[in-house]
């Protein structure tokens, strides 16, 4: 049976102070009111069945989620007790999921995307789905035609056509490139944005997972063992804070596209325009410039003179933000922090956020 987990167990440090433990980016109102997570979900319908479309996200903020996605039933939310990066999401939910179903054939997508036309999306997913399920060793990821050399995504470099589909062998994954090298990338044609966005039965990727990150998945296995059980939350909390934290990339995709496992890697194209939301600089590509490329969201009030190239957001309609002379800057202002860097250090929130942390917790 075919079945999508929506993975929303992201921090948005890059989105602070917006983006906090307690509301993190996926759940705020960034895309034109609606939240990430409410949009990702809509995407979904049609598909696959409702009761077929799973959230895994952090268990602090389940309560949340099914504020959220109230149509959700109360076994589709998979609450993690810590955050172990992406390895151990999917891991954990293709457990889930599989423990009633060994043959469940399972997609993971982001919480965090804006995709256009999402027909498009729904048809290269559909598409992932038929190649899994002619070919159940395979590990379907989706790559996104680059529209510039973009040098805070991944990349996958395709292969070989796969007869009678439109997916290619994945050659190799590389890392986040330098200017030079994405640009190289980008004139050979044979590279795509890795999309974060996988297709697969979950026993193949448990049974890599198993060779790969064996005694995660063994303890993985524990845990979905008792999952409609009394035992399930003592049995999550003992074991899930203690696994190896790593991302699917590293962990699985990497060393399966290099042939150490028994399951092969492809990409399917997915010819969308897309937009990971994961900082200020990318979420701004959402909102309308002024005649001196200043950005500003739809709640914002802003004032400026001699200011060109900045991104201004508020959450208070009533509170003004006035600059003079600035240039390419990022300033972000909420109820109890105002935060100022320059549109070039964007990526270095996260450092921030971390000093925040060690300096000032409560305001995390």
């Amino acid at each position: 049976m075919r079945n999508v987990v929506i993975l929303a167990g992201g921090s948005g440090t890059r989105l602070w102070p917006m983006s906090r433990d307690d509301r993190p980016k996926q759940v705020l109102p960034l895309a034109a009111g609606q939240s990430l997570l409410r949009v990702a979900y809509n995407r979904l319908l049609g598909l696959v069945a409702p009761e077929n479309i799973y959230v895994c996200t952090v268990g602090a903020i389940t309560d949340v989620v099914r504020k959220e996605l109230p149509e959700l039933g109360p076994h589709n939310i998979i609450g993690e007790p810590a955050r172990r990066d992406t390895a151990n999401a999917v891991g954990l939910a293709s457990a889930v999921v599989a423990r009633n179903d060994p043959d469940a054939v399972v997609a993971f997508v982001g919480s965090d995307h804006l995709i256009s036309p999402e027909d498009e999306f729904r048809a290269a997913i559909e598409h992932g789905f038929e190649v899994v399920e002619a070919r159940p060793r395979s590990l379907v990821t989706f790559g996104i035609e680059p529209t510039h050399p973009h040098t805070g995504l991944g990349y996958i470099e395709r292969g070989a056509p796969i007869e009678g589909t439109s997916a290619y062998v994945v050659d190799r994954f590389r890392e986040k490139p330098d200017r030079a090298t994405a640009e190289e990338y980008l004139a050979t044609g044979r590279f795509w944005w890795n999309s974060g966005m996988f297709v697969w039965q979950a026993s193949t990727v448990l049974n890599v997972l198993d060779t790969l990150l064996p005694e995660s998945a063994s303890r993985l296995r524990e845990v979905a063992s008792v999952w409609d059980t009394p035992a399930r939350e003592a049995t999550l909390a003992e074991i899930y804070p203690n696994l190896r934290k790593i991302s699917v990339d590293y962990a699985v995709m990497e060393p399966a596209s290099q042939g150490k496992v028994d399951a092969d890697v492809v990409v399917v194209p997915m010819p969308v325009h897309w937009l990971d939301v994961g900082s200020w600089a990318a979420l701004a590509d959402t909102y309308d410039a002024d005649p001196n490329g200043n950005r500003t969201d739809s709640v914002t009030l802003s004032c400026l003179l001699d200011s060109h190239d900045n991104i201004i957001v508020t959450d208070d309609p009533n509170h003004l933000v006035a600059a003079v002379g600035l240039r390419s800057h990022i300033i972000v202002h909420t109820q109890d922090v105002t935060m100022v860097c320059p549109l070039s250090d964007g990526e270095r929130v996260k450092d921030l956020v971390a000093q925040v942390q060690s300096d000032h917790a409560n305001y995390i």
